[in-house]
């Protein structure tokens, strides 16, 4: 029997920063921001207006940048937008886990069971992408699931909207993945997880990928 875990509550701490601010990324990409803040593994980052959140590990450091002296008539200046970031399908699993707080292993393992990280895959019966969404699914989730970010993003939420669903189960988890793959319909009419082989090894493979060492064969 598996019981899912979900993350204890991030405790934020904010760091304001009063200067403009330089967030060089790993891949050698850099934003030009007014402040961010760091919130457990998550680091917002504030600039233009808008907030932008991404896992901590893609940023290699922050420069500040003092402001310059003030001028009697300051020349207007036209900031360029910066480069799109594009994280890897791994990133976006721990970005879309970290969303919806479940743990960045289990959300990367359906995600390697569901298309193997191919942002591009479409199953013999039509899903689409990372989580292999079906494009009604995708619909109701509002997300293009051809757009891998929206995709992840839409299949996360909808795992953490199964197992909230059957929270009150000692096999919360082996039902949410039944669901993700049967559909709530099949678990319903079964009492459990259906009797098909394709769901059955499904469950084994993304429990197996989350914790090699320790899972459970689904109840039959």
């Amino acid at each position: 029997m598996v019981k899912f875990l979900y993350l204890i509550g991030l405790c934020a701490i904010a760091l304001p920063v009063q200067a403009a601010e330089n967030i060089v990324l790993q891949n050698g990409f850099s934003i030009a921001a007014e402040r961010h803040e760091i919130s457990g593994s998550t680091v917002r980052i504030f600039a233009d207006g808008g907030i932008t959140e991404m896992p901590a590990n893609l940023i290699a450091h922050v420069d500040q940048v003092e402001s310059p002296a003030p001028q009697e008539k300051p020349a207007e200046v036209v900031a360029e937008p910066a480069p799109p970031i594009e994280l890897t399908p791994a990133q976006l699993a721990a970005a879309s886990a970290l969303k919806y707080s479940m743990p960045p292993e289990f959300v990367a393992s359906v995600m390697k069971a569901e298309s193997d990280f191919n942002p591009a895959a479409i199953s013999p019966k039509g899903a689409i992408g990372l989580m292999q969404l079906m494009p009604d699914t995708a619909k109701t989730l509002g997300a293009d699931p051809k757009k891998p970010a929206e995709n992840a993003d839409a299949g996360a939420r909808y795992l953490h909207d199964l197992l909230a669903k059957y929270e009150g189960s000692p096999d919360q988890v082996v039902l949410a993945l039944a669901a993700y793959n049967a559909g709530p319909g099949a678990v319903e009419k079964y009492h459990g997880v259906p009797p098909y082989r394709e769901t059955r090894e499904y469950i084994l493979r993304v429990l197996k990928g989350w914790n090699p060492t320790s899972y459970s064969e689904p109840r039959r």
